[in-house]
């Protein structure tokens, strides 16, 4: 694993560590000022005052019991930016009390802002945004 790697994948473990303790002010750190957060498939919020509030929503739609960790990984770098490609585990418990698991496989968008990879977009559901589109 090379350097860039190495430091994405801390980075990434930092936040979903940050995500998992609703740590919404830890979390914030990971991101760009402008950055781009896909909530759901056809809403996308952007912003971190606006990124916080979407996490809080989150953690309420998942019982305040989302436990996020990722698998195997790959990243594509160019420029000042690096494509991370990622699978993505999340855990929870819903409010009947049923576990839920969902694997992703996520993509992110990292961008070097003063010598630190900040997340400026970030998209849980990777390619499976496409699913649901429907031609004209």
């Amino acid at each position: 694993m090379d350097a860039l790697t190495r430091t994405l994948k801390a980075t990434i473990e930092a936040a979903d560590h940050a995500i998992t303790a609703e740590d919404f002010d830890e979390l914030m750190k990971f991101y760009a000022d402008d950055a781009t957060l896909v909530v759901k498939p056809g809403l996308t919020v952007t912003g971190k005052d606006s990124i916080r509030r979407a996490f809080v929503a989150i953690a309420e739609h998942f019982n305040h019991s989302i436990v996020v960790t990722q698998g195997e990984m790959q990243v594509i770098p160019g420029a000042d930016v690096a494509l991370v490609v990622m699978e993505t585990l999340l855990q929870a418990t819903d409010k009947a009390g049923e576990k839920i698991e969902i694997s992703r496989k996520a993509t992110y968008v990292f961008r070097l802002i003063a010598d630190q990879w900040l997340c400026a977009v970030d998209n849980s559901y990777g390619t499976t945004l496409l699913d649901n589109i429907v031609e004209p």
